[in-house]
């Protein structure tokens, strides 16, 4: 028998490779004796997926155990983390675990060698479980007594406070080092021994309080010190309070949004709310501070200026310079000689600095100095750099604080302060060193030895042996990359379209699967068929199966890229689409209410309803028409394709028969083939007269005389003479027959007449009588 030796050693060592290479895997618990791999494995909230903890890369081949929500990113589009386990100390990528042993501790060994982080419970007489819950605690609790609580991840806090999470005497959030460095940055909130809510900077030499204001008793500051659970929360509906009387209100209070409290790295507390139509973070409240009131942000011998048009700036005092222009918390060092009374103290020269204060640091306090006497008394400590120069209003002379430290500098046009800079004799130069704020950091490599015990030397031959069949498999790889080259680059150009609009392209089987093989009809129109289904992600959508024609991939790509520009309050919000083969299908946000067609059968809508419709209508159409940079001809509005969300607000749908258009092609727009709803069309289709935004503007008249009388348009003339007979007298008419043809039960009269005269002006049969949907939305509104 004839034997090929390299497939034959290929298959013969396929099974001792794999093991090798680990695939990734998603858990809802883990027992003892299990773990989680890095970088992949993943342990996910119960019982609606909300958090996700695992591995989150924080530089090349660095992670730390962490916990964040599962779909909302930060504006980075980053994960937004909530809490970590080793973040000052992160772990390689390979090999490293986090293992919940027998004895029933939680530890994280870097690459299966050096332990880096341990819950520090043991239990080895219990049988315990760790879970993630959709409030995004961490819990190690008894199996089987699930009330035993052994360990939480809600007890240590990193920089981030979640809704009825506490923070306590034994707990306190610190901020990261900058944006793109998760490790213990200089800004702690805590309890303080008088049982007060406190913000400090420590930072590499000096540790400062600065909020609240360190000049202020705690009383003066609202606070009390009478309390001993110190304890302070943020609750579901958006209150904060805090065991000391501190208290806020978010901007959104109430139920709903998501919220996270954040220390963030510039000193500044922050609540966030997740926009979930936007899926953004929004702040609903902040410490109501000035950037540069935050004590060491632009470190020593530097001063902190503030405007709202640049921003914070650090400037270095004269003859200084930064000690790291790309991170200013290190301050400034001087650029001469600072030994202490060096030579002749008497000789230093004292440069002037206007608007400007530094806060602490006094040697002493001397009241009612003149501007000699305080000079001469900074000369007389070698340690003084300078002195603050204040008047006193109240008592009429100028007081004297000779500084040991050049610290928390501010630089304001409304101060009346000077500060005089101790220098040597050698430049009479006072000009300041001003650079803007940098936010780069380095890549720190972490110097951690990993040490191998030498065993199974034959596994290193082995080894080689394989690689070299590897490369071998790789040339293979790469040549039948090379005759695919075309699907590949027509992937990626999907890729590039998905980045471009937003949307997300779904394949039609997973589709097929969200709709349970398009079982769930909700809705049929002349376009297509609609269906209700749940994606992946658990976002109940509603999936629109075009009808097949023969309109080409790059034509309904076009189309959805449009779509995608599109984003209005009143109109659909689509999420995705599907263009594979024959099948054309549009993914969009599913709305309980249906659409205004099922509610005006049921009854269902009173007189307030029914106007806000109308209007939330009128402005979906105004955006389509003038504020697109193209303009967007919806072609077939009617009640069927006007949808309603669970607050019964509106949102425009269907855009399938909608017509796109520059705005230098409106007057000679050529349409070839009738668009729209019978009944709700205007009579330009009929006479072939030039098309434009007014036959929009004709079928929303005929939609909300609909709304108003409860009859439906005449579907079988060739011309809609509209749903009402017009009398002579016109719409100053209407108030007389009003009673007879409205079915709205309790309406304001005034009201009413206003929306049916504007729906008659826009059902008029010629085109220049009617009214444009933005001046339709004003004549709503102005009643």
């Amino acid at each position: 028998m004839e034997v090929h030796l390299p497939k034959l050693v290929i298959l013969t060592l396929i099974p001792i490779f794999l093991p090798l290479s680990s695939s990734s895997k998603t858990y809802t618990s883990l027992t003892q004796g299990s773990s989680l791999s890095s970088p992949h494995d993943v342990l996910v909230s119960s019982p609606m997926g909300i958090f996700t903890a695992g591995f989150y890369a924080v530089g090349d081949n660095a992670y730390c155990f962490s916990i964040w929500f599962t779909h909302a990113r930060e504006a980075n589009g980053n994960q937004t983390v909530v809490w970590m386990a080793n973040r000052d100390q992160p772990v390689s990528g390979k090999h490293t675990k986090l293992s919940l042993l027998h004895s029933g501790s939680l530890i994280l060994r870097d690459a299966g060698q050096l332990t880096v982080w341990t819950s520090g419970t043991a239990s080895a007489a219990e049988v315990v479980v760790l879970k993630l819950h959709d409030n995004g605690d961490l819990v190690l609790r008894n199996e089987k007594n699930t009330s035993r609580v052994i360990w939480r991840s809600f007890d240590s806090p990193t920089h981030t406070l979640l809704p009825e999470q506490a923070l306590t005497a034994k707990a306190e959030l610190v901020s990261s080092r900058s944006l793109t460095n998760q490790s213990s940055g200089f800004y702690k909130l805590y309890f303080d021994n008088d049982n007060v809510l406190r913000l400090m900077y420590s930072g590499f030499e000096m540790t400062s309080v600065f909020w609240p204001v360190p000049w202020k008793n705690s009383w003066e500051a609202g606070r009390s010190t009478y309390n001993s659970s110190k304890t302070a929360v943020l609750d579901l509906y958006g209150r904060f309070s805090s065991t000391d009387d501190f208290k806020f209100n978010t901007s959104d209070l109430g139920v709903g949004p998501r919220r996270r409290m954040k220390l963030d790295v510039d000193g500044i507390v922050r609540v966030y709310s997740l926009n979930a139509r936007r899926n953004t973070w929004e702040v609903t409240w902040q410490l109501p501070m000035q950037p540069c009131n935050i004590h060491g942000i632009c470190g020593a011998n530097s001063l902190c200026n503030y405007s709202p048009a640049s921003g914070r700036r650090c400037s270095c005092l004269p003859r200084y310079k930064p000690k790291d222009s790309s991170d200013w918390s290190q301050g400034c060092v001087p650029d001469f000689d600072q030994t202490p009374c060096k030579n002749n103290a008497s000789d230093d020269v004292f440069s002037r600095i206007n608007h400007a204060e530094f806060y602490g640091y006094d040697i002493g306090f001397f009241q009612n100095q003149t501007l000699e006497q305080c000079k001469n008394r900074c000369l007389s400590y070698c340690e003084c750099k300078g002195f603050q120069y204040k008047f006193d209003p109240d008592r009429g002379f100028y007081n004297c604080y000779p500084k040991t430290l050049l610290f928390n500098g501010y630089q304001s046009s409304g101060f009346e302060y000077w500060i005089y800079l101790r220098l040597p004799p050698a430049s009479d130069e006072t000009k300041l060193v001003q650079l803007q704020l940098q936010c780069t950091n380095p890549v720190v490599e972490i110097q951690r030895p990993y040490t191998r015990k030498n065993k199974h030397g034959w596994l290193r031959s082995l080894a080689w042996c394989v690689g070299a069949l590897g490369a071998l498999e790789l040339v293979c790889v790469l040549l039948f990359l090379y005759k695919t080259r075309a699907s590949g680059k027509k992937l990626r150009e999907q890729g590039y379209f998905q980045v471009a609009t937003g949307f997300t392209r779904f394949t039609y089987a997973e589709l097929k699967k969200a709709s349970r093989n398009f079982s769930e009809e909700i809705g049929r129109g002349g376009s297509g068929v609609v269906y209700k289904g749940v994606l992946s992600d658990n976002r109940v959508a509603a999936i629109k199966r075009l009808n097949e024609a023969n309109q080409g991939e790059a034509e309904f790509l076009a189309e959805v890229s449009l779509i995608g520009r599109l984003n209005h309050a009143n109109l659909i919000e689509r999420w995705g689409y599907c263009a594979e083969g024959k099948h054309r299908l549009l993914v969009y946000e599913y709305l309980g209410n249906g659409c205004l067609t099922e509610n005006l059968r049921s009854k269902k809508l009173d007189w307030r309803k029914k106007f806000e419709i109308a209007v939330g209508v009128a402005k979906g159409l105004a955006y389509l028409h003038e504020e697109c940079l193209e303009w967007v001809l919806h072609c077939d509005v009617k009640p069927h394709n006007i949808l309603l969300d669970e607050n019964y607000q509106p949102k425009v749908a269907d855009f399938g028969l909608s017509k796109q258009l520059k705005r230098s092609e409106v007057e000679n727009l050529n349409v070839s083939t009738i668009r729209g709803t019978r009944g709700y069309m205007a009579p330009e289709w009929v006479y072939n007269l030039p098309i434009t935004a007014k036959v929009d503007v004709y079928s929303y008249g005929i939609v909300v005389l609909e709304m108003v009388t409860g009859k439906i348009p005449n579907f079988d003339s060739d011309q809609n003479g509209g749903i009402l007979e017009r009398d002579e007298g016109g719409s100053s008419s209407v108030s007389n027959w009003i009673d007879q043809i409205v079915e709205l039960g309790e309406y304001d009269v005034a009201g009413l007449e206003n929306l049916i005269k504007v729906a008659l002006q826009c059902a008029q049969e010629n085109r220049n009588a009617r009214p444009t949907m933005a001046q339709v939305v004003d004549m709503l509104l102005a009643h």
